[in-house]
């Protein structure tokens, strides 16, 4: 998961502990004028390695010292700057993805700025680092995210940018909508090496088997965790897979956490750019715009938000045909929006499952069971009307 947000209270909208923290903060991404580190050339995956590791629990002036002696490490043409030249500040994150900008003031003056990304506890049993370090190379080359300069024991160093974190209202404005469609379409086209399978279910299935194998010291967690019916779940689980299956929607590398806060605008330019891909992987195109459009619930979980159809059918066209929206032909659109539907549904287990395993490993305070009854009960509620469409969808006659 990406950043965490410090957490209200439980509530009808749960405000989710998000995967990027919800406050504006500068972020990075390639920039001529910032970044005087050699960056790798793109198709050499070779990259600087420190086994060094940074204390993510200690307050930024304490980090510092451990910063300097990373950085001196990593990059050698800092090494032999003392510690006054360094400059360290948090910009976003909470226990599990804290990022810090890292200034450096070299010999001749020049400011350097850099993104320290830290992992916190436990991102393994959710997250596959190696499948995301492989692909930000790739990703990073066809202009997405940012450079990857570096990687230790614990994190890894990335260039920089200035720009806006999204809200989650921004996702709706028409134009922001049609331009993330467009670059999602060109993010949808990059080749990474490897594998092409589909991970969706492969991930959905290994966080049902970590999820339904758990037990909590606390009593009343407990509890709430003994009422669920694994046995339910996993009923569902088959039947949807088996559904999505048949609609053969198409595969490609996808992000799989589009939301607000993984989607950057520098307002000046009027540049978007994704970034973290901690959960990228090749999987189904309608899996990540239905996730995004979950995301249109914003923190709150507040899912009176979920796009209307002429809302989904603005971004479906964009998406489709990026140069030429309007001409985009009514089968191919119904197709989509079907395609969409049903893995939106699967997007609300993904997440549920996610929950429950956070439940038992993160060490925040939140209500992270309650978070898995209510993506777990949207499904639920959702999940006749698009189920129902695309049984309808597939009875109908094949048309060319």
């Amino acid at each position: 998961m990406a950043h965490i947000k410090e957490p209200p209270n439980f509530a009808s909208h749960v405000a989710f502990p998000s995967r990027r923290n919800q406050r504006r903060f500068v972020h990075s991404q390639p920039n001529a004028m910032d970044v005087s580190v050699e960056a790798p050339n793109n198709g050499n995956l070779q990259i600087p390695h420190s086994s060094l590791t940074v204390d993510h629990t200690l307050p930024v002036p304490d980090m510092k010292p451990s910063l300097v002696k990373l950085c001196k490490d990593l990059f050698k043409k800092w090494s032999n700057l003392d510690e006054s030249h360094f400059f360290a500040e948090r910009v976003s994150g909470g226990i599990t993805n804290l990022l810090l900008k890292v200034s450096v003031k070299e010999q001749n003056g020049n400011m350097v700025h850099i993104t320290v990304r830290l992992y916190g506890p436990n991102t393994e049993y959710v997250i596959n680092r190696e499948r995301e370090l492989q692909a930000i190379h790739y990703l990073s080359a066809a202009g997405f995210g940012a450079k990857l300069l570096g990687v230790f024991g614990n994190g890894m160093v990335q260039s920089f940018i200035h720009a806006r974190t999204l809200e989650p209202l921004d996702l709706r404005k028409p134009k922001l909508a049609a331009e993330i469609a467009k670059q999602l379409n060109r993010f949808h086209q990059v080749k990474i090496p490897g594998s092409k399978e589909p991970q969706l279910w492969v991930d959905i299935f290994k966080f049902f088997e970590r999820a339904s194998t758990l037990t909590f010291d606390d009593h009343e967690k407990q509890k709430r965790y003994d009422s669920i019916s694994f046995k339910e779940v996993h009923t569902e689980l088959i039947k949807l897979k088996e559904l999505t299956g048949r609609l053969d929607a198409p595969v490609v590398f996808a992000h799989n956490d589009l939301l607000s806060g993984n989607l950057m605008l520098n307002d000046d330019e009027e540049k978007l750019y994704f970034i973290d891909f901690e959960y990228g992987s090749y999987s189904y195109r309608g899996f990540d715009i239905g996730n995004h459009f979950n995301e249109y619930a914003g923190y709150d979980c507040d899912y009176t938000l979920y796009p209307n159809k002429d809302e989904q059918y603005h971004f479906l066209r964009n998406y489709l045909q990026p140069e030429n929206p309007d001409k985009v032909p009514e089968k191919d659109l119904k197709l989509l929006y079907v395609e969409t539907g049903c893995y939106m549904l699967a997007s609300h287990l993904y997440w549920a499952l996610w929950a429950l395993i956070q439940a038992k490993m993160s060490p925040i305070d939140f209500d992270y069971l309650g978070y898995f009854f209510l993506r777990y009960n949207e499904y639920k509620r959702q999940k006749e009307a698009y189920l129902s469409l695309a049984e309808s969808h597939l009875s109908q006659p094949a048309t060319k």
